[in-house]
């Protein structure tokens, strides 16, 4: 399976981004597709994943979505309202399938 992560960027504090996980070999339909983030000194961690339907951290929620495009066989997630807290590098990946991305940088400014 191979994963791309694309759409990280420079924002400002209260900014959006979406980030794209191109999936191939695989149908995202099919699978469960996490996203995650490693903070600058930090462990890395879950942020929101497509497993029992939705789920994403407490730090998170109500600002990110995740969704799947089935079509383009593709997993977004949605980041409204960010803060430099959110400043990380993004990873998706398909935890049952050990299938990994090579991250994004998100870098939000205050």
């Amino acid at each position: 399976v191979h994963v791309e992560e694309s759409g990280g960027g420079v924002v400002q504090a209260g900014g959006s981004l979406r980030l794209a996980c191109v999936v191939r070999g695989l149908f995202v339909s099919l699978e469960v597709v996490s996203w995650y983030r490693q903070r600058p000194g930090k462990q890395r961690e879950l942020v929101a994943s497509t497993s029992g339907g939705t789920m994403y951290a407490d730090s998170v929620k109500g600002r990110f979505t995740i969704s799947k495009d089935f079509p383009k066989n593709t997993v977004y997630l949605q980041m409204n309202d960010l803060t430099p807290e959110d400043t990380a590098v993004y990873y998706c990946g398909l935890p049952f399938r050990d299938g990994w991305g090579q991250g994004t940088q998100v870098s939000v400014s205050s």
